[in-house]
């Protein structure tokens, strides 16, 4: 979503075979978080940065009365968005900004997406430009002190989800390059929200969809505790 992102990175987003879907569970945690705080039918809810619109169209049913359009800046992605979602428009969070005007939103999902960012402090500016004041901002991220990650770190592995090169996996566990370049805390995240002029309304957990089978009912477990779980979901309104 940031176009001022080095060509070699746009070059890797556009690429087919790099996953930009999420897990559901994360999808629809996310949206009854959201259905639960949305005061009346008819609401328009943009998903900045939808990528394939999978995430979208698992929340739409849990949304269901309410506006989803999907935004991002990825042709390849919006070409398979199209099929899943009503709405999708092009746009990215620099260079003019997203095609919506000040304070049109009541709502932005941002899922899976500031860990890709080169600049997150402009792309919370403009979410924040397309809400209107009390709108309200749905944003997941992996957690980079996941319970995993900690004995990762303890044993000397690198942590899932950071990733030190765009040609491959060096070091922890996993097999996907997905290019993330920042990870958060929930201490960290709280502390950005509020930087940005945003209220942090809760910061919950989610399972990560890649945990290898035998371990999800801990990775579930997990979720009771967001500051160890492995999806961090945030909910902030504007200020």
């Amino acid at each position: 979503m940031s176009s001022t992102a080095p060509p070699q990175l746009r070059d890797f987003y556009e690429n087919p075979a790099v996953p930009v879907a999420s897990g559901d569970a994360r999808s629809r945690r996310q949206a009854r978080m959201l259905a639960a705080v949305l005061d009346a039918p008819g609401a328009l809810i943009v998903d900045v940065g939808c990528g394939d619109g999978s995430a979208a169209a698992t929340a739409a049913p849990i949304l269901a009365g309410h506006r989803i359009v999907g935004v991002d800046w990825s042709q390849d992605a919006l070409r398979r968005a199209r099929p899943r979602l009503a709405h999708v428009v092009r746009g990215e969070l620099d260079r003019g900004g997203l095609p919506f005007a000040d304070g049109c939103a009541d709502a932005v999902l941002f899922s899976e997406v500031v860990e890709h960012l080169v600049d997150p402090d402009r792309a919370l500016d403009e979410v924040r430009r397309i809400l209107r004041p009390g709108g309200h901002l749905m944003l997941s991220t992996p957690n980079l002190a996941a319970w995993y990650n900690r004995a990762l770190l303890l044993a000397g592995w690198q942590p899932v989800f950071s990733e030190v090169s765009l040609r491959g996996i060096h070091g922890r566990p996993g097999r996907e390059v997905v290019g993330h370049l920042r990870l958060y805390t929930a201490r960290a995240l709280r502390s950005f929200l509020t930087a940005s002029d945003f209220e942090v309304v809760t910061i919950a957990g989610a399972p990560f969809h890649g945990v290898p089978r035998g371990l999800r009912w801990l990775d579930r477990a997990a979720c009771a505790v967001p500051s160890a779980s492995s999806v961090l979901l945030a909910h902030a309104r504007r200020r």
